[in-house]
């Protein structure tokens, strides 16, 4: 069975090396919406795959990461990325340029690694991502799927290369999720909510 949980986000970013003049030259933004698809061949102890509250928990704070955030690529000039950080409270570092394919990797494998991470505590089976859709705009998206995150023919991304803002961490539940994921620490669901 699949379900799907919808999240958005507000971000601003720019695409270096890309063909249109404005995106690799200026800062601009975009309101996303996310599309994160799960999948499960067994039910939890309400006969639902996973308890969309749960997602509200540690799933929303990582993709809530990028909400009023700039997304930086580690590779732009390092004169830009640290006049951002400089002045950006919020901001998320990646090892890939932050276009909608690669948000939608990203997002793919920083969920995927959660629910690698996470104890259930309510009966739950055995939970995958499916998928996962970036819509950039109205008009377009990038879907991203386990062989695009993990591809090495679209390039690796290595987890510990992606950081974020102390600013980030501090409106998660838990200020040491991404450190707990990194570390390969256990994740423990609550039995109620």
């Amino acid at each position: 069975m699949i379900i799907r949980r919808v999240f958005k986000f507000e971000n601003t970013h720019i695409v270096r090396n890309c063909s249109t003049k404005k995106c690799r030259s200026s800062i601009h933004g975009h309101s996303y919406k996310i599309e994160v698809l799960f999948e499960s061949d067994s039910f939890d102890n309400a006969q639902m795959v996973y308890d969309f509250g749960l997602m509200k928990l540690h799933m929303q704070d990582l993709i809530e990461s990028f909400d009023h955030s700039i997304t930086l690529w580690s590779k732009d000039d390092k004169g830009y990325i640290d006049a951002m950080k400089k002045y950006s409270y919020r901001w998320v570092e990646l090892p890939v340029n932050p276009t909608a394919e690669q948000f939608a990797r990203v997002i793919f494998l920083l969920i995927d690694l959660l629910l690698l991470r996470t104890i259930f505590a309510n009966g739950e089976g055995k939970i995958n991502v499916n998928s996962v859709i970036v819509h950039e705009t109205d008009s377009g998206y990038a879907k991203a799927d386990s062989k695009d995150a993990y591809s090495d023919i679209l390039g690796t991304i290595n987890p510990n290369d992606i950081a974020f803002s102390d600013a980030v961490k501090e409106d998660w539940h838990d200020p040491k999720l991404w450190e707990k994921i990194l570390n390969s620490e256990n994740i423990i669901n609550p039995k109620s909510i």
